[in-house]
């Protein structure tokens, strides 16, 4: 993942509900997809999919969150 997706997947994890909704009615506005959302293919998870998910249920440093500010710090907002 590039560098700006990280920054906003940052910047997105600690905002207000408010902001998010926001942001969310932007990018249905700006960025139509091709197609509806409701048509997108959905797929059954693979054997991959399956361990990734089994990994994150099981390994605790997956459940360790850290404060917004702790974050900003990290991603040098």
């Amino acid at each position: 993942m590039s560098a700006v997706k990280e920054r906003i997947l940052g910047a997105v994890s600690i905002m207000d509900d408010s902001d998010a909704e926001s942001l969310w009615e932007y990018i249905l506005s700006t960025f139509q997809p091709r197609s509806s959302w409701d048509e997108i293919e959905e797929v059954e998870p693979d054997e991959i999919d399956l361990m990734m998910l089994k990994e994150i249920e099981e390994d605790p440093e997956c459940h360790e969150f850290i404060s917004s500010e702790e974050l900003m710090k990290e991603l040098g907002l």
